[in-house]
């Protein structure tokens, strides 16, 4: 690979490879898929962000806010403004710190009715989306992100 350099504030910097970063290039995507949901999701007053919280909550209720930081690989910080934003609008309920100093999230009611609104919209253009991409390259896709979310938590911790 050959050096490019890029004069920066009168100094050369060495830009080679910047273009094939992952976290450039993945960032980039999901705020472009992420635009495209979000647009898709607004008659449900929800972002695709939201959603996926919901989504989560949802398959495995009763759920540790910790838990849940796990299966949608959030930061906790991050997570909690998150729900405290679905708490305020009465989607999802947060109990008192339990013994174990957990604090549980469920779906209330009005969390389930706003979910399956969502869901009828998120499907449309999971459809048109996946469609438009391909079937099977989207499988083959969604395990090559999987893969590369296991190896970052992976690297994280060492």
């Amino acid at each position: 690979m050959s050096k490019i350099c890029q004069k920066i504030n009168g100094r050369d910097v060495d830009v080679s490879g910047a273009s094939l970063c992952a976290a450039f290039n993945l960032r980039r995507t999901s705020r472009a898929v992420t635009a495209l949901y979000d647009s898709a999701l607004t008659t449900s007053r929800l972002t695709s962000a939201q959603v996926t919280i919901l989504i989560a909550v949802a398959k495995s209720e009763p759920v540790p806010v910790g838990g849940l930081a796990k299966i949608i690989l959030a930061d906790h910080s991050t997570l909690t403004r998150n729900l405290a934003l679905l708490s305020k609008k009465g989607l999802v309920s947060i109990s008192p710190r339990t013994a174990m100093r957990r604090r549980l999230v469920s779906l209330t009611p009005k969390g389930v009715s706003a979910l399956a609104r969502s869901l009828r919209q998120w499907r449309r253009i999971q459809a048109r989306f996946v469609g438009s991409f391909g079937v099977t390259r989207w499988k083959e896709t969604y395990k090559v992100l999987e893969e590369l979310a296991a190896i970052a938590v992976r690297l994280r911790r060492i």
